[in-house]
């Protein structure tokens, strides 16, 4: 039996609840410490006497989400044909579809980084800096752009090795280069006096040393070799990154437009404060909910194996797992945050600005936060088996559809405290679309060859 015969038996013959725990502990282990690194830079860029240069990373984050909305969308797109290839046993078409999607990201994130930097100072006033914040942002800006290359295709190597059933080769690349940031940040930004430019430096060097691991991993365990030679520049091809990537890049895209939408209408109000209050914000929920997103790329594999295998009772099962796990986790971690939420913004950035209106907006989006299992295993779901338009709507819906109209609508009505209240709003809102979706994508997934 070959390597890859026997990765087939192992994603679709143990009992689903026992490999999604299997395959998520490295994932969560991932997300948690990318989590914690992407907090890292807030964190020691915090530790200086400059509320414009915290301002800062916040809008550049709207830069950081494009390139990885690239990395996202040509490693889930990929990625999600791959595991079904693997679990119709083509070999061949996965291999194909792993290098064409990963030299069409390096590619891409070629392109970025060119016409970013060609752009520069328009680009940071387009993201939300102010003039107070200017400088700050182009020195960060300027820095990570450089990185855009490897920081696409290291997203993709870790989405398609994630795919194949290898999350152990995709943690250690993730964490090698989260611990390399970690360790970097205060050099650089504090015993250097690099500033708000070290923490750029040291977020592109850690991608790298990240994108060099990956790169090994795909050569060992079985895992498809990239070739340049295995490129295919057929629209098949590409037609299948577009569904399977779409929902992400719609995800990630919108959430750099909300992002830019916020620094515009959080400056208007308060300048480099309020940024930094909702920046702070960002980093705490997304370090909140690195669990369950971590939970959640461990099930993805194993629906796309199964669902290409036609096991179908396997997939169903694997979701409501995913959900009820999720969910009591969310419950936990949003009472905690809710009761600390001063304490938690104030170790970023002790400023009373800062953190009055950063734990307020902190208990808003806890009272909403449980939400977010239903919708982002449902959406999980529809994009690892290749339905696209729910999941594209669903992934659009939370950080777009529903947040920048929020944004604009409740900070007009009600001033800051609309600001500290729109993602929130958001989450209910994109809730009570997804159950009545996805109940349906269950309801008929039997009736639909995959």
């Amino acid at each position: 039996m070959t390597l890859q015969e026997q990765k087939f038996k192992q994603m679709t013959e143990p009992p689903v609840h026992k490999l999604i725990c299997k395959l998520a502990i490295p994932c969560i282990i991932s997300m948690l410490v990318t989590s914690f690194y992407n907090m890292a830079d807030t964190y020691f860029v915090g530790m200086m006497d400059s509320t414009a240069a915290t301002g800062a990373v916040g809008v550049v984050f709207a830069m950081m989400a494009i390139i990885q909305a690239v990395g996202f969308f040509f490693g889930h797109g990929s990625g999600n044909y791959i595991s079904r290839m693997l679990g119709k046993q083509n070999h061949q078409e996965a291999s194909v579809m792993a290098s064409t999607g990963f030299f069409s990201a390096l590619a891409t994130g070629v392109l970025i980084c060119v016409v970013g930097e060609f752009f520069l100072e328009p680009l940071a006033f387009l993201l939300g800096a102010t003039n107070a914040m200017l400088k700050d942002t182009k020195a960060y800006l300027g820095v990570i752009l450089l990185g855009a290359p490897w920081m696409t295709a290291s997203l993709v190597l870790n989405n398609q090795l994630r795919y194949q059933g290898s999350a152990m080769y995709a943690m250690v690349g993730i964490v090698a280069g989260a611990v390399i940031n970690i360790g970097l940040d205060p050099l650089l930004i504090l015993y250097f006096d690099m500033g708000v430019a070290g923490a750029g430096w040291a977020t592109i060097i850690s991608q790298f040393i990240s994108f060099c691991i990956l790169l090994i991993g795909c050569s060992k365990g079985g895992n498809l070799r990239l070739q340049f030679g295995a490129i295919r520049l057929k629209w098949i091809y590409f037609k299948n990154i577009i569904q399977g990537g779409l929902p992400s890049l719609a995800r990630q895209s919108l959430a750099s437009v909300a992002a830019m939408c916020l620094n515009h209408v959080a400056g208007d109000l308060g300048d480099a404060a309020v940024i930094a209050a909702m920046t702070v914000v960002q980093r705490i929920m997304m370090f909140g909910a690195s669990t369950m997103i971590g939970f959640g790329q461990g099930f993805q594999p194993v629906c796309g194996f199964n669902y290409g295998a036609g096991l179908y009772d396997r997939v169903k099962k694997g979701f409501w797992f995913c959900v009820k796990t999720s969910l009591g986790v969310l419950v936990g971690v949003s009472v905690l945050m809710f009761i600390f939420a001063p304490e938690m913004v104030k170790w970023f950035r002790d400023d009373p600005a800062v953190y009055t209106c950063g734990a307020a907006a902190l208990r808003f989006q806890c009272i909403s936060f449980p939400a977010q299992s239903w919708i982002v295993m449902s959406n999980m779901m529809e994009q690892s088996i290749g339905r696209t338009a729910p999941a594209t709507f669903l992934s659009a819906a939370r950080q777009g559809i529903f947040f920048i109209p929020s944004v604009f609508i409740l900070s007009s009505c009600f001033g800051l405290l609309g600001i500290q209240m729109a993602q929130a709003a958001a989450d209910l809102l994109t809730l009570v679309c997804a159950i009545p979706i996805h109940l349906h994508v269950m309801k008929t997934m039997t009736k639909r060859q995959p």
